[in-house]
């Protein structure tokens, strides 16, 4: 081994004895190196200075004093790290998740530590992820080929990203971006559902005009509105009517309450195929018999369709137990 992956192994102890205790059988399996050969790492780092201290046997660790804190910012570190491991398909977002966990104090550095031990086992495609934020962070146009929820297609698409948005919804990965090979519009989409993805040599400055904040609050979900959109008016019963004020769902306008204590409210929303607003469709159908479609016209018939269905199955069901 040579001297700089010495140097690299050293470094990385160094963060590694930092963020928590490690047994040196742990570090060697680790860095594929003998036992002994971490041991000398350990009194090369002391020599150096780092105050290297055993907690145990063969336990060892560096004191580390995480930055000072607002308790309100302490936690709002922990819960970012939580909803990073949430939504984080690959082990490769471990030490993204280590680093966050460093700034911590302690009890939160222990718990987010244990508690994102399940994502060393995940196998998600890597190639993608690097892809898409090489992107973004070189400025570079990504193509790849992309297969739209319930098409068998794969069509090619070449992407100038803008952001990157986790789905509060389902948590999955999202890029935005203008897509210039045929939409030529800034559209959404899913990291998923990509393939091949690859860096071309053309490059491109993010428009100033482009705000995040503005596109999401113009979204359902994900995907943007764009044009004039689909207006979705709604009704709520009483016993719905909390979930919908505390929800702080996107784009959901209240219009006022009824005296009964049912809410009147309002959204805009972006129509998939044949019109709907599918992602619209599957929140309204999350409340049950609690919500009712009041327009357009062909989104209510659409959810009074398939509530008819469900009925009839449930019906189809037990009358077989019957």
């Amino acid at each position: 081994m040579g001297p700089k992956e010495k140097a690299f192994r050293l470094l990385d102890l160094v963060e590694r004895l930092k963020l928590r205790p490690y047994r040196v059988g742990e570090q060697a399996r680790l860095y594929g190196v003998s036992d002994r050969t971490v041991e000398r790492d350990l009194e090369a780092l002391s020599r150096q200075g780092y105050p290297v201290e055993r907690v145990g046997r063969g336990l060892y660790r560096i004191p580390d004093r995480p930055p000072s804190l607002h308790p309100i910012e302490a936690l709002a570190l922990f819960a970012a790290g939580r909803l990073l491991y949430h939504q984080a398909p690959t082990k490769q977002y471990q030490s993204a998740l280590e680093k966050l966990a460093r700034m911590l104090p302690e009890p939160l550095r222990g718990l987010l530590l244990r508690s994102t031990e399940g994502l060393k086992a995940r196998q998600g495609d890597t190639r993608t992820l690097e892809m898409v934020a090489r992107a973004l962070l070189e400025r570079r146009v990504l193509a790849f080929e992309y297969r739209s929820a319930g098409s068998k297609n794969w069509r090619p698409k070449e992407l100038l990203v803008y952001f990157l948005e986790a789905n509060r919804a389902n948590l999955g990965l999202y890029a935005v971006g203008y897509e210039r090979s045929y939409h030529r519009a800034v559209l959404t989409f899913k990291l998923s559902r990509m393939r091949n993805a690859r860096l071309l040599e053309e490059t491109y400055e993010l428009p100033q005009d482009f705000d995040p904040g503005l596109y999401f609050r113009q979204a359902w979900g994900v995907v943007g509105v764009r044009g004039e959109g689909v207006e979705v008016r709604l009704r709520f019963t009483p016993e719905a009517a909390w979930r919908v004020l505390e929800g702080d769902y996107p784009g959901l306008e209240v219009e006022g309450e009824l005296p009964d204590g049912s809410l009147l409210a309002r959204l805009r929303a972006a129509p998939f195929k044949g019109g709907v607003p599918w992602e619209v469709l599957a929140w309204i159908q999350s409340f049950g018999p609690r919500v009712e479609v009041l327009a357009p016209e062909a989104l209510r018939a659409l959810w009074l369709e398939e509530a008819r269905q469900v009925a009839a199955k449930a019906t189809a069901v037990v009358g077989k137990g019957a």
